[in-house]
């Protein structure tokens, strides 16, 4: 087993995001799996300007910018893939700018005068199977705790997996990044011990993939439970505004608590 790992944080390995993919990298190797992750921000990635070249008989199927930057190099990487991780924050309630740039150039592979239909039933055009149409996986990880938060990243690849026919294998959520450390705090373990249940369900994810080629549904419950405990009335009473606006309150003064403390250390990881 195959599988590649395409780190869309602006903060490369750095942040929460790459701390994440080395867990469920963790979990692959450990099944025997080979794992590369590409972090973007270490590669040059040039825009698709939507020039259209790439679908003239002159450039067929092949981009400008093939011979000036890294994207040939990581999709044909992809392509030697049996399953792909596309990882990234949410930034402003969508996946990365660096992701998205990556994505557009997709554009060049396929011909868009040949129309076709998915295996989903969409009206669409040819594609290059051997790099749109692999297996993936989702990991999404944000600092809030809204489900709303990453719905928008969510979407994006489930519409992908349709048009691309690519199944969708796993997606794994983590909210919560900042109250958590960032995954960088060992003693927030003692305020949220179910992290490190979390952190476990990651691995098992990695070895999941490994294994039987997607994310069993109980692991990525586990990897996408909330870390606060919360008892079930009081999750009900939550989405209600007044008693929203309390819990904002107590949140300020928990973050204001974090951010004065000695021991509190750097901020990095705050968006990822």
């Amino acid at each position: 087993m195959k599988i590649v790992a395409i780190n869309g944080s602006h903060r490369g390995d750095k942040g929460f995001t790459h701390f994440l993919i080395d867990k469920v990298a963790t979990g692959a190797t450990q099944e025997g799996a080979s794992f590369e992750t590409i972090v973007l921000s270490k590669h040059k990635i040039n825009y698709c300007i939507g020039c259209q070249v790439c679908h003239t008989e002159k450039s067929y199927l092949k981009c400008i910018y093939e011979d000036k930057d890294d994207v040939k190099h990581i999709f044909d990487k992809m392509k030697w893939a049996d399953i792909i991780i596309y990882a990234t924050p949410v930034y402003l309630f969508n996946m990365s700018g660096m992701l998205k740039v990556f994505l557009d150039r997709i554009h060049s592979t396929g011909d868009s005068g040949k129309l076709q239909m998915s295996k989903s039933g969409l009206f669409f055009h040819h594609i290059d199977y051997e790099l749109c149409s692999k297996p993936f996986a989702l990991l999404v990880c944000c600092d809030n705790t809204e489900d709303e938060t990453p719905k928008n990243v969510i979407s994006y690849f489930r519409t992908y997996a349709k048009f691309m026919d690519a199944p969708m294998v796993g997606a794994l959520v983590r909210k919560t990044g900042k109250l958590i450390g960032h995954g960088k705090s060992p003693e927030k373990g003692k305020k949220y011990p179910k992290i490190f249940d979390v952190y476990e369900a990651f691995q098992q994810a990695g070895k999941d993939l490994a294994t039987i080629g997607k994310i069993h549904p109980r692991t990525q419950n586990r990897a996408n439970q909330s870390i606060i405990n919360i008892p079930p009335m009081l999750n009900i009473l939550i989405k209600f505004r007044p008693f929203k606006k309390r819990a904002i309150e107590k949140a300020k003064t928990m973050l204001m608590e974090e951010v004065t403390s000695p021991n509190n250390g750097t901020n990095e990881g705050l968006k990822t």
